[in-house]
């Protein structure tokens, strides 16, 4: 009897104990939910964040970009695309890169698949492309219909995401789209397409989409950063070898943001079939340092990178320190 006493005391006084301590975090969205988000939603809903001492928040996407989000400390963590994070440590912001999402380009240039009059890049001279307003773009298309042999000439007008429903009724001739998300519904909506990949006309591979954080912030926390680090990790494994369950969990942790859920589902088929979140022989996440420095150089030359002041910078940076695989479970 005594032992039996002894042990319900015992059992009571854990009970009454408070639970463990959950280090508070946040990682902010570089755009609406989407598929390149998916390894931090099934981190989240297979509960391997509170596993790892972790309470992540999931900060919902604003005008503020990720990038700033995290540089400033109001995140410690982001999903930033390579383009904007090569221009914001360009210009000083406290970011480092320590997953990368997908393994290579997942962006392409797209028309009308029934257009005859476009079969090359030089084509595109003098047609008027749809875009987004930023300094990468001109570089990509002009070096593209270049090194195809045209002037690299061409109309421009600002739609943002308008610039698909442009493309598919006429008013515009080409644009960008991620083949992974755009491309996949696209599809979906039996709109035929015809694209020109970027890396078959001199542009370099690159490793579109990071998890990156606040520099700063992880030095100083380098175990709640590996923690955090090793658990996202975890998510998109799970995604790349699950891509169904993967969506479900997508779904239903964005509570009905993602309204198409078969677009989710082939989206994530289409990262999975496509290779692009794991290369074989490769962990999951593993930054390519070498990709990373061929885009920075091909955006050095066009002008894209700039100091804080707005100037070009005189010379490519160096990014060596620009992104850490030591958090990464090898």
């Amino acid at each position: 009897m005594k032992t039996s006493i002894t042990s319900l005391a015992v059992s009571l006084l854990v009970l009454a104990l408070p639970a463990a301590a959950q280090d508070k975090l946040s990682v902010a969205l570089d755009w609406t939910p989407n598929t390149n988000h998916v390894g931090l939603y099934v981190a989240q809903a297979q509960g391997w964040f509170k596993e790892a001492g972790l309470e992540v928040e999931i900060l919902p996407y604003t005008d503020t970009s990720s990038g700033t989000l995290v540089a400033s400390g109001v995140a410690e963590f982001g999903i930033l695309s390579a383009v904007s994070f090569h221009t914001q440590r360009a210009a000083g912001a406290d970011l480092k890169v320590v997953l990368a999402v997908v393994q290579h380009e997942t962006g392409r240039l797209v028309f009308n698949g029934e257009r005859e009059d476009i079969q090359r890049p030089s084509d595109l001279d003098g047609l008027t492309y749809a875009g987004f307003g930023t300094d990468w773009e001109n570089a990509l298309i002009s070096t593209i219909i270049r090194n195809d042999g045209g002037k690299g000439d061409f109309e421009t007008v600002t739609l943002g995401t308008s610039a698909y429903e442009a493309l598919a009724n006429g008013t515009v001739d080409f644009t960008l789209e991620v083949s992974t998300w755009e491309g996949v519904n696209s599809e979906l909506l039996d709109r035929p397409q015809r694209s020109f990949a970027y890396a078959d006309y001199g542009v370099p591979d690159q490793q579109t989409t990071f998890l990156g954080g606040n520099g700063s912030w992880m030095k100083a926390n380098p175990e709640q950063t590996r923690a955090f680090v090793e658990a996202a990790q975890r998510g998109y494994a799970f995604a790349a070898d699950n891509p169904d369950a993967a969506a479900d969990m997508l779904i239903e942790g964005t509570a009905g943001m993602l309204s198409n859920p078969e677009l989710v589902r082939a989206s994530m088929q289409a990262l999975v079939d496509g290779g692009y979140l794991r290369d074989d022989g490769e962990p999951v996440g593993l930054i390519d340092g070498q990709m990373m420095s061929a885009i920075n150089g091909f955006l050095f030359e066009a002008g894209a990178l700039r100091d804080a002041s707005g100037q070009p910078l005189s010379a490519a940076p160096d990014v060596s320190d620009w992104f850490s695989n030591e958090y990464l479970a090898q």
